[in-house]
C-alpha cells in the first residue's frame, strides 16, 4: 500500500517496515525505513521544514570520512605558507586522524571531540590547542560546503593556548651568554636581546640590512627551516614585521667588528654564518646555544626568551604599546601588551616617583606635631 502526502511519500515494504522518499532539486532521496508509518511521516515533515527554511542538507553528503575530507581541505589551501602547511600535516597525521580520522563528518559528535581534546590536552596542552583550532577550521568548511548543518567543535576555550610566563634573563646573563657563544655567534645573542629580533630574522640578516652610520637594522627577510632541515628564505608575512629598528649605541662597535671578521663583502652576504663561512644550519646554532645557557646556569632560557627579555626591558623603560609593536614587528596591540607586565626594577622606580609627589607631607606633619607640643 502506498500513501501520498504533499511532500514526499511513504510505502509499506514486504517486511512490514515503512519507507520514506522525497524529491528535492531534481533528485529522489530515500530516508531508509521506519518501524511505523507515523515515524516515516514525521521524518518527511522534518525534511519539508528544513527545505522551506533553507536548512536542508543531503543526508548522504556528511558520510565522507574526516580523514578524506581533511586531506582534501589541506590540498585546496595553496595560500598556506610552507611551515604552516607542514605543521597542519603533522597535526593531522599525528594527533587528529589516529583518533578521529575514520569517523564520518556526521558521526563526529561534540562529546567525541570533547573526549579527544581532553585526552590530548592532558598530555600536550599546546599541541591540543593547535589541533583543536585546525579541526575547527576544517569543520567550519564542512558547514560552508553544506556537508553538515553545524560544527561539532563546541569545547569552550579549547583553541586558546595558555602559555606559562616565559623566563627573563638579567643584563649580566645576556652578556654572559654572548661571551659563552663562539665568537662568530656572539652577536646573535646581543641582537636578539637588544633589538628584539626573531631567530628567523637574525638568520636572514644581510650586510646591506645593517646601517652602521645611522645605527639601524632593517628587517626585509627571514630565514628558517622546514621539518626536514631545508633552509627557507621568505619575506615577512605582515607589513608590521618588515621594519627598521634603531640599534642601541653599545652594539655599534660589536656590529662593526663582526661584519669585518665574519661577514662576506657582498651586500647580500648573510651576517651570520658557520665557521667555514657557509650559512648556518639549524643544528649549528642550536648546539652552541645549549652549551652557552648551561654554562651560565640558565638551561631554562630558550632562544625566543632573549627577544622576550628585550621587549620586557623596553616596556620597563616606559615604551608605549605602539612602540613595542614596532620593535617586535607585531600587527596587534594585544601581542605587545604582554611585555608591559611589572618588573621589580620598574616597580621600584614607580614607587620612588609616587613618593616624590607627596614628599612635603611628612615635613608638614612634623611641624604640626612640634606646634602641638609647644
Amino acid at each position: 500500500m502506498t500513501g501520498r502526502r504533499h511532500f514526499g511519500s511513504v510505502r509499506r515494504r514486504s517486511l512490514g517496515r515503512w519507507q520514506a522518499t522525497y524529491w528535492h532539486e531534481g533528485c529522489l532521496h530515500s530516508a531508509g525505513t521506519f518501524p511505523t508509518k507515523a515515524d516515516a511521516l514525521a521524518y518527511l515533515s522534518t525534511m519539508e521544514t528544513d527545505v522551506r527554511r533553507g536548512a536542508w542538507l543531503d543526508p548522504h553528503a556528511g558520510q565522507v570520512a574526516l580523514k578524506a575530507f581533511g586531506n582534501e581541505w589541506l590540498e585546496r589551501r595553496p595560500d598556506l605558507a610552507v611551515r604552516t602547511r607542514e605543521l597542519y600535516r603533522y597535526l593531522l597525521d599525528r594527533h587528529i586522524f589516529p583518533a578521529l580520522g575514520h569517523a564520518t563528518l556526521l558521526g563526529l559528535a561534540p562529546s567525541k571531540i570533547r573526549g579527544w581534546q581532553a585526552e590530548l590536552s592532558s598530555r600536550h596542552a599546546s599541541t591540543a590547542s593547535k589541533s583543536y583550532r585546525l579541526l575547527s577550521s576544517i569543520m567550519r568548511t564542512a558547514v560552508t560546503d553544506g556537508l553538515i548543518l553545524v560544527s561539532p567543535c563546541k569545547v569552550d576555550g579549547a583553541g586558546v593556548e595558555r602559555a606559562a610566563e616565559r623566563p627573563i634573563a638579567t643584563l649580566g646573563e645576556i652578556d654572559a651568554l654572548a661571551e659563552a657563544m663562539p665568537e662568530h655567534l656572539s652577536l646573535i645573542v646581543l641582537l636578539a636581546a637588544w633589538c628584539q629580533l626573531r631567530r628567523g630574522e637574525l638568520l636572514g640578516l644581510r650586510r646591506q640590512d645593517i646601517d652602521l652610520f645611522h645605527a639601524t637594522v632593517q628587517i626585509e627577510q627571514s630565514r628558517t627551516f622546514t621539518m626536514s632541515g631545508t633552509s627557507l628564505v621568505k619575506t615577512p608575512k605582515t607589513l608590521a614585521s618588515k621594519r627598521t629598528l634603531a640599534t642601541p649605541g653599545h652594539l655599534i662597535t660589536v656590529l662593526k667588528e663582526h661584519l669585518g671578521r665574519f661577514t662576506g663583502p657582498s651586500p647580500t652576504s648573510l651576517v651570520f654564518n658557520g665557521k667555514t663561512g657557509i650559512p648556518l644550519t639549524r643544528n649549528v646554532l642550536q648546539v652552541p646555544r645549549q652549551r652557552a645557557r648551561a654554562k651560565v646556569g640558565r638551561p631554562d632560557l630558550h632562544f625566543h626568551d632573549l627577544r622576550h627579555t628585550g621587549l620586557t626591558l623596553a616596556a620597563a623603560t616606559g615604551a608605549t604599546a605602539a612602540e613595542l609593536m614596532h620593535r617586535a614587528g607585531h600587527s596587534s596591540a594585544s601581542a605587545a601588551l604582554r611585555y608591559q607586565h611589572a618588573t621589580k626594577d620598574r616597580d621600584r622606580a614607580l614607587a620612588d616617583a609616587l613618593e616624590a609627589l607627596v614628599s612635603p607631607a611628612p615635613v608638614i606633619s612634623m611641624n604640626r606635631d612640634l606646634r602641638a607640643q609647644e
